[in-house]
């Protein structure tokens, strides 16, 4: 069996390049196409194509909100202080200050000079080769991540899905089972209608009828068609690697024999078992929107 996938999951990669922690995170839900938004500082828009790129390689479709975040690792100083600078602001900070008595030993002057032009050199906010490479293997290690929490998720959706495809073929099994105590109940009831109103009829034409019109109930075919469709569910999810839109095509198909069954029924243990069918289909419908 293939590895199935859920289309809900999260992932997050860390790498640390110079002085900075490069962090990617993505967030998945189901869809039925790809659809893509990034959130990217303006340092690393020109990496955005190569993030979407590798990002709808490997999702193939669904919703996926993907955030990229950087930040400065403390004790690792990003803007140097141009110290000459820095000393001639306050000299003639304490020039100006000494004829007034002000105090200029103190926190807040020291912060004054730093916001002070050119004291403070701002980093080139230019994006490197090993910078560029930091962030694709962030982005690298964050769909990984999240392939593998939407695998384990899949592996759990996929078990209960085959439980209630299981389940459904038995019901089938057993709503067959009462077919021919159903057919002598529909017979008996009608034959006694008759009787009761005082009616007349020739036996061997009653029989021809009685025969026509129970064929008409008959749910041979309908049982037939949804084994085959059971069966196209298990080989389905057997083979193929992205089987969530299949089934719930498949799904469809097994919905219009249960509803058929039941339409023919005319018995209450038969219309019991259907309408457990049809439940145990909602469910598998359900579970099968979050299958990739």
């Amino acid at each position: 069996m293939t590895e199935i996938r859920s289309m809900t999951g999260y992932g997050k990669g860390s790498v640390v390049c110079g002085d900075r922690r490069i962090t990617v995170e993505i967030k998945t839900l189901n869809g039925k196409q790809m659809d893509l938004s990034v959130k990217i500082p303006s340092l690393y828009r020109s990496k955005e194509f190569d993030i979407r790129s590798l990002v709808t390689k490997r999702l193939l479709r669904g919703k996926a909100d993907i955030f990229v975040t950087y930040e400065t690792i403390e004790g690792k100083a990003a803007s140097p202080v141009d110290a000459a600078m820095f000393t001639e602001y306050y000299r003639q900070i304490e020039k100006a200050a000494s004829p007034l008595g002000l105090e200029t030993r103190s926190g807040e002057v020291v912060a004054a000079v730093l916001r002070m032009p050119d004291v403070v050199k701002a980093p080139c906010e230019q994006l490197g080769p090993e910078e560029e490479a930091a962030l694709m293997e962030a982005a690298t290690e964050a769909v990984t991540r999240l392939d593998d929490f939407r695998r384990h998720e899949g592996e759990i959706l996929i078990a209960d899905i085959m439980k209630r495809v299981d389940r459904i073929e038995k019901l089938s099994v057993e709503a067959a089972s009462y077919d021919a105590e159903r057919v002598e109940a529909v017979r008996k009831r009608i034959k006694d209608n008759i009787e009761a109103g005082g009616i007349t009829v020739d036996p061997n034409r009653f029989e021809q009828e009685l025969i026509f019109y129970i064929e008409k109930l008959d749910i041979t075919e309908e049982k037939v068609r949804l084994k085959k469709h059971i069966d196209y569910f298990r080989r389905t999810v057997a083979e193929d690697e992205a089987p969530g839109r299949k089934i719930g095509f498949i799904c469809q198909e097994m919905g219009r024999e249960i509803n058929t069954t039941g339409s023919k029924a005319n018995h209450a243990e038969m219309q019991r078992i259907v309408v457990e069918m049809k439940d145990e289909l909602e469910k598998i419908k359900e579970q099968s929107l979050n299958i990739l």
